[in-house]
């Protein structure tokens, strides 16, 4: 068989898969146009320039292709998210083989982009985890709270009993502590009433955090809006995403702050999403209320527990706002997903708007 260079081509060139040849100085020797076309560049803007200048440092491993080029050995990562510097973020999977051209080892990476089905069943998944935690720990504070009610009668006795009024400041303590620990389970427990919901303005909603954030400024900050007007009314309890969207912008105040940033920002943004899934159901016409910052992002190994309960990593956190504003928007049939990387944190609302609900409740 004749070998034909141009014809390796054209087939390289065909695949969906981003193809791209690097050295062990991780210089760029060969792409495909499936490459191109994820880097957003041209063949000529990668001559003698490293694969890892496209990318946030913390994003791209090219320790890992490095160590396959020197040990002969492929390596693969599945679900990894690719950060470019231009701002993009996208979910892939990377799998590197060691090729030997002229005697030299040279790694073919290829880079697939998840599909959006398989990002649904992650979804659905880290859902099902979180659910499943939460529902543990208010087990717990119930079997926690209520042998505190018998602790502190007990201890309200006791105190009439004691014959010397110094020793009250003991059984006084007992009562203190409980009390700590009954407002502690009360917190784990979560929002427990049912939503009020009626046809509100969503804008109307964020603009009361706004305000607060704004009130509450403990360092120079700007706070930007970008509302989307075409957004109708829904059918929602307005004081309960209040609550859900100041608690996701307070981390984000606190963030900046423990980050000291330089020139940070909070952006409040909204949009009109279409056939969005949520839970595993599509939904038809969803309100995406977004709070952004531009802080030093959430380290991957901590975005698949943040919304935990009692999981904080930022000291003196108690743990529970996140997972009090994901209570309050589960509330609402809705879902919040997280995007992050260094210098850029997108917490995203998603509420769907339900027509017929606020046909029902206009005609009432």
């Amino acid at each position: 068989m004749v070998k034909d260079n141009f014809h390796y081509e054209l087939m390289l060139n065909a695949m969906k898969t981003a193809l791209v040849l690097v050295d062990e100085h991780l210089d760029v020797s060969f792409v495909n146009e499936a490459a191109l076309s994820l880097l957003e560049t041209g063949e000529s803007q990668l001559k003698d320039r490293p694969f890892s200048d496209f990318f946030l440092a913390e994003s791209f491993n090219g320790a890992k292709i490095q160590n396959a080029l020197a040990n002969g050995e492929e390596f693969s990562e599945t679900e990894v998210q690719m950060c470019f510097k231009d701002g993009r973020c996208l979910m892939v999977d990377i799998n590197a083989n060691v090729l030997f051209a002229n005697n030299k080892p040279q790694a073919l990476v290829e880079i697939s982009l998840v599909d959006k089905q398989r990002k649904i069943t992650q979804e659905s998944q880290h859902y099902a985890q979180q659910a499943a935690a939460r529902e543990l720990i208010r087990g717990l504070a119930h079997e926690i709270k209520n042998p505190l009610g018998g602790i502190r009668g007990a201890a309200q006795l006791l105190a009439k009993e004691l014959p010397n009024p110094d020793q009250k400041e003991f059984t006084q303590m007992i009562i203190d502590q409980a009390d700590r620990l009954r407002s502690l389970v009360d917190r784990l427990l979560g929002p427990n009433s049912l939503p009020q919901k009626r046809i509100c303005n969503l804008h109307k909603i964020i603009e009361k955090v706004y305000s607060v954030v704004l009130a509450d400024q403990s360092f120079e900050l700007s706070i930007e809006r970008d509302y989307d007007p075409s957004i109708p009314d829904i059918y929602a309890d307005p004081d309960m995403l209040e609550q859900a969207l100041l608690n996701i912008a307070h981390n984000a105040h606190q963030a900046l702050g423990l980050a000291s940033t330089e020139n940070p920002v909070i952006t409040f943004k909204t949009r009109i999403e279409r056939q969005c899934v949520i839970k595993g159901k599509r939904k038809t016409l969803v309100a995406k209320v977004s709070v952004i910052d531009n802080g030093p992002g959430i380290p991957v190994e901590q975005k698949d527990t943040i919304f935990y309960p009692m999981v904080s990593h930022k000291p003196n956190g108690s743990g529970l706002g996140l997972s009090i504003a994901q209570t309050l928007t589960d509330h609402h049939n809705g879902k919040i997903d997280l995007e992050s990387f260094p210098g850029y944190t997108e917490f995203s609302l998603y509420i769907p708007i339900e027509k017929n609900k606020n046909k029902k409740d206009k005609q009432a």
